[in-house]
């Protein structure tokens, strides 16, 4: 029974931030990663509530994700050449093609491409964060023969996705506001709920025990309608 070889990662760029318009030819990796990291870290503002002894984290937003891994090129004979590919020039030209496809300047866009990064059960949107090449193996002459490329993606959505999903805007959302010079309970209320009437909700959310008295500075929760009383 014939084996079949394992599909090798794909990273595909796009000039833009929908993910339509494909830039160039992807890449395939000449050897897979052994491992990759993937991290998402989570946002949380500092709140302390008046009369309390410190701040509690507050929940702000899930931060981009990120996902990095070491890639190995090997011009040795060690790897099998695909096809329209050479030893000529060692790994340099594999290497060139990568960081012209993922880390060069598009100047129709004026930043990095977008990036795809595709191998098995991943399937991840980005951009490349940074990518360290670390050269290994020299000809004789110099050319450069082995490299290890550790690089790290940051998560990329496009801001119509991103207030689709975060939908931040409504009313049914925790929001935490900054108390401004000029601000009253009241006019808060009126902007984050559409209705002024919320405002003695908000002050027994908060504990407040004037509603009339907010200093500048201090920070409210206003909770989501479902749990505020007008």
């Amino acid at each position: 029974m014939p084996v079949t070889a394992p599909a090798k990662m794909v990273i595909t760029a796009y000039s833009d931030p929908g993910f339509s318009s494909q830039v160039g030819d992807p890449f395939t990796v000449w050897v897979n990663p052994a491992s990759y990291t993937h991290r998402t870290s989570i946002s949380y503002n500092d709140r302390q509530a008046q009369g309390s002894s410190g701040p509690s984290p507050e929940f702000n937003r899930v931060a981009q994700e990120e996902v990095s891994f070491e890639l190995i090129f090997d011009a040795t004979g060690v790897i099998p050449l695909a096809q329209g590919q050479s030893y000529a020039n060692g790994v340099a030209d594999a290497i060139a093609q990568f960081t012209t496809l993922a880390a060069t300047l598009n100047g129709a866009i004026h930043s990095p491409n977008y990036l795809i990064l595709a191998w098995a059960q991943l399937q991840f949107q980005c951009v490349l964060a940074s990518m360290n090449v670390n050269y290994t193996l020299f000809r004789p002459d110099g050319t450069p023969l082995r490299a290890k490329v550790a690089v790290s993606f940051q998560s990329y959505t496009s801001e119509t996705q991103l207030a689709k999903e975060e939908n931040k805007n409504s009313p049914d959302m925790t929001h935490l506001v900054t108390v401004q010079a000029g601000d009253t309970l009241p006019l808060l209320a009126y902007q984050v709920y559409g209705d002024s009437s919320y405002y003695r909700g908000v002050a027994e959310f908060n504990r407040l025990l004037s509603f009339r008295d907010v200093p500048p500075g201090t920070q409210l929760l206003f909770p989501p309608l479902s749990g505020t009383t007008a």
